[in-house]
């Protein structure tokens, strides 16, 4: 667990069992607030730190989900029917999916097959009425002159949130604006990769939701993937050099294996974009079994199948 600053903490869920993959945050104000709550074998985790900070579960109010990838929200069932006092805040195209999971868990066990209750299980469904789904531009009070405020950032998912907090300047932002790397801060600084994944990746709406997020000029950003960085210039360029760079070399390989089905172009995809990434970082003296190669190698092969889907539809 970390302290990152305006009451603000951030918990390590082990995702995939992998450290500083994927957190929750923890906002000590007032109502108390929880932003992410991953999938639900990352569920002890959660509650080992929340009992660290001595937060009994039914003092929690506000639990927000950024988006309804299992990822973030899969665990949002069972730490709902932990904390009896809480609400659960989620876009309003995300809120039927979480209070009948079927359609996601049939999807996840589509694609995830034998692996999908190691991943992901259990997925239990919200009682509606303690879900609240938000509009673009609302206000949620959570102390005296602390505010939350929820905007639609869409680019990485259609039902996908940014939260900004009136009090850090911090803003909450999934996966829309990538993966940041902490595993290399001290090496390079601050490392992001955009996050293409299947199936509603768009570019021009990642671009409009960067210039929304902007607006804001909050002080640092959260991701899902993992952590905070104050250098906010820094992920702004990336995001938009490194989507350039996503699309180039995927449609390449869309134009020169027009023959290969979508798996193969996936897979050869990742392989060219893994290879492109990992060159840009032995060139900046980060060594070749540096562990954080594993991570983007799953973050890559995601991502390839997110641009496949959407360029190869063109």
């Amino acid at each position: 667990m970390e302290n990152i600053g305006f009451g603000t903490y951030l918990i390590d869920l082990y995702d995939l069992s992998m450290e500083k993959r994927t957190g929750s945050y923890v906002i000590l104000a007032n109502d108390l607030t929880i932003i992410e709550t991953s999938a639900s074998p990352s569920h002890d985790y959660l509650l080992k730190g929340l009992s660290e900070l001595n937060i009994p579960l039914e003092s929690i109010k506000n639990i927000i989900v950024t988006h309804i990838h299992l990822d973030h929200s899969g665990g949002a069932g069972l730490l709902m029917e932990k904390c009896p006092n809480a609400t659960l805040f989620v876009h309003p195209k995300g809120a039927p999916h979480l209070s009948n999971p079927a359609k996601l868990i049939a999807s996840a066990k589509q694609v995830y097959g034998e692996d999908f209750d190691r991943l992901f299980d259990p997925i239990l469904p919200v009682n509606a009425n303690r879900i609240h789904e938000v509009f673009d531009g609302e206000e949620l009070l959570i102390g005296e002159n602390h505010k939350l405020t929820f905007l639609f950032t869409p680019g990485h998912a259609n039902h996908h949130i940014s939260i900004f907090d009136s009090n850090s300047k911090y803003i909450y932002t999934g996966d829309t604006l990538g993966i940041y790397y902490p595993q290399l801060k001290k090496e390079i600084g601050t490392y992001i990769l955009p996050s293409t994944s299947p199936n509603q990746f768009s570019k021009q709406l990642t671009l409009n939701s960067l210039e929304k997020i902007k607006e804001f000029n909050p002080d640092a950003i959260c991701f899902g993937h993992y952590g905070l960085t104050d250098q906010t210039q820094v992920v702004y360029n990336s995001l938009t050099s490194k989507l350039d760079l996503f699309i180039e070399i995927a449609n390449k390989v869309i134009n020169e294996y027009a023959q290969l089905s979508f798996n193969e172009k996936s897979k050869k995809l990742s392989e060219i974009l893994f290879q492109e990434i990992k060159q840009d970082l032995l060139e900046k003296n980060i060594q070749e079994n540096h562990s954080v190669f594993q991570l983007i190698t799953l973050d890559i092969e995601v991502s390839s199948m997110g641009l496949i889907l959407a360029l190869d539809k063109k």
